[in-house]
């Protein structure tokens, strides 16, 4: 199965450096919610090189900023799925740099580990 991350042309690109993109997921979570990809296909994290890394933390930051102007959320939560496992459905290195808002759950202690229900239904 072809990779859907690879088909770059078919991604609407926020953000993108010499190694890496960001775009907005299209099952998000949160409002804003952004994804963070090598361009090069590597499957997971501990497959890219730190030039691949360091780009997309490029990314991280300045999806944030872009971010704090668009939607001004008031945390976040940055995450990544590494294996069927783990919780990885597309084989492609992604960050998720998501966007949490005051009241999107009772209680945000605990971050991740706490269930935030999507904003539209993953499939």
């Amino acid at each position: 199965m072809e990779c859907p991350f690879c088909r770059q042309e078919m991604l609407s690109i926020v953000l993108e450096n010499d190694h890496a993109l960001a775009f907005y997921d299209k099952y998000p979570v949160q409002k804003g919610h952004l994804l963070i990809i090598p361009k090069k296909h590597v499957e997971t994290y501990f497959e890219a090189d730190n030039e691949q890394i360091m780009a997309i933390h490029d990314l991280i930051h300045k999806g944030k900023m872009i971010l704090d102007k668009e939607f001004q959320p008031d945390g976040y939560n940055i995450g990544v799925n590494i294996g069927y496992y783990g919780g990885q459905t597309i084989s492609h290195l992604h960050f998720h740099l998501i966007p949490r808002y005051k009241g999107d759950i009772e209680d945000p202690r605990g971050g991740v580990r706490r269930i935030v229900k999507n904003l539209v239904e993953y499939p």
